[in-house]
């Protein structure tokens, strides 16, 4: 058990995320007097990351739009920012997290907001022409690369994901000739399934974005800084190669919980918490990093969703300063989107390669449709691409785990 946090206590957010503002955001909500102190490896105040990969990519939007609040308005908060500042260690038993410069921190409640980190390709480590797109300097150092190498650059992602997808779609948005490289034979198959995963593609397509399905990259070589007139090489498994001024790696992320080793903490894809969001006496979990228990779904998930996120934080901190005894579930409906060639596609629950799937709105073919996901008798998801006020009506069946019949009644089926 965990009892509350004392109104004057101290509460530490690890993460200057999405996730660790709204905690933080709330806590003082709730009245808690006490110092909040948030703790960010990144040196900018908290902001906003699905743009990243779209307007501020695509230079729409400038920095400022990005950022969650304006300076004056976190100041009223009474929040306390060490920003560019690295956690290194957390020690449970006695309440304190420990930072790079070797300095210990006391805390009389935690919450752990680290998120992911993007995973990266071996051996391109410090190549001029490689990026991953994570954070804001990722896409700051992207933007200028595409501008350094000009008109019609010739770009290759590497992952057809949500974020090769948006990236994708934001480069040739852009005017540049992209290539799409993927392991799997259809886009996104392990997250919407094959036929929606062909629609997905369907997008790349009517583009007229390359796509390069069922290969891996071997190795990337030679080339120099984007505008330098030395071309990158992306050798693929087929024995085939592309050759690109610019190279995106998006092939998912990792939690990032390394500082969290030794801590006693259970790490399994994640900071491991019950249904209420709690990992040890007194401290929490939520966003990327979190790895709880839902109890409607009765299933141990981790969510890399803006929605997790943004719902997340509050419960955690609500939770955080209640103690366990007083503390809720958190059983959202998952939710997340992506925003690819003008196309809106949204997702309620979660999918599973193995659903059955039946469109119940438009088509395939008009790349604009609703479709539910069946697992036994029960509706598990749905999709809309371009839809969004149709889809919007099962999330309250999703909430209350109806039955297929019922998700294809409300459909007209």
């Amino acid at each position: 058990m965990s009892g509350p946090v004392p109104a004057e206590g101290t509460v530490v957010v690890v993460g200057a995320s999405l996730a660790g503002l709204r905690a933080a955001e709330e806590v003082r909500h709730l009245g808690h007097t006490g110092p909040v102190v948030i703790i960010g490896d990144e040196v900018h105040a908290p902001y906003d990351r699905p743009p990243l990969s779209k307007q501020l990519l695509a230079g729409t939007w400038d920095v400022l739009r990005v950022h969650h609040h304006a300076p004056d308005r976190l100041d009223t908060l009474g929040l306390d920012f060490r920003l560019g500042s690295r956690v290194t260690g957390l020690d449970v038993a006695g309440r304190s997290v420990v930072t790079e410069d070797g300095s210990e921190l006391g805390y009389d409640g935690l919450v752990i907001a680290t998120g992911a980190r993007a995973r990266t390709l071996p051996g391109t480590a410090g190549h001029p022409a490689v990026r991953t797109l994570r954070t804001l300097d990722d896409c700051l150092g992207l933007r200028s690369d595409l501008e350094a190498a000009g008109a019609g650059a010739r770009v290759v992602v590497i992952g057809a994901g949500f974020i090769g997808a948006e990236v994708a779609s934001t480069c040739h948005g852009l005017g540049c000739a992209v290539t799409v490289v993927e392991t799997l034979a259809t886009p996104l198959a392990r997250v919407v399934g094959e036929e929606m995963g062909e629609a997905c593609a369907g997008l790349h397509r009517d583009a007229g974005v390359h796509l390069r399905l069922g290969v891996g990259v071997v190795s990337i070589d030679g080339g120099g800084a984007p505008g330098s007139g030395q071309p990158t090489t992306v050798r693929l498994d087929d024995g085939s190669s592309v050759d690109a001024d610019v190279v995106v790696v998006g092939i998912g992320v990792d939690p990032a919980v390394d500082w969290l080793a030794g801590s006693d903490l259970v790490l399994d894809d994640g900071v491991r918490c019950d249904e209420r969001l709690f990992a040890a006496d007194r401290v929490v979990a939520a966003g990327d990093v979190a790895r709880w228990h839902h109890p409607v779904l009765d299933a141990d998930i981790r969510l890399e969703h803006w929605t997790n996120a943004a719902e997340g934080g509050p419960v955690a901190a609500r939770n955080l300063l209640a103690g366990s005894g007083a503390a809720e579930p958190y059983a959202p409906v998952p939710f997340f989107w992506s925003d690819q060639y003008g196309a809106k596609i949204q997702v309620l629950g979660r999918p599973a390669p193995g659903d059955e799937v039946v469109v119940v709105d438009g088509s395939v073919e008009d790349r604009r449709l609703v479709a539910l996901y069946r697992r036994g008798d029960r509706l598990a998801a749905a999709l809309a691409i371009s839809r969004p006020r149709q889809l919007m009506g099962y999330r309250p069946l999703l909430a209350a785990g109806a039955s297929f019949a019922e998700a294809m009644a409300s459909a007209g089926g």
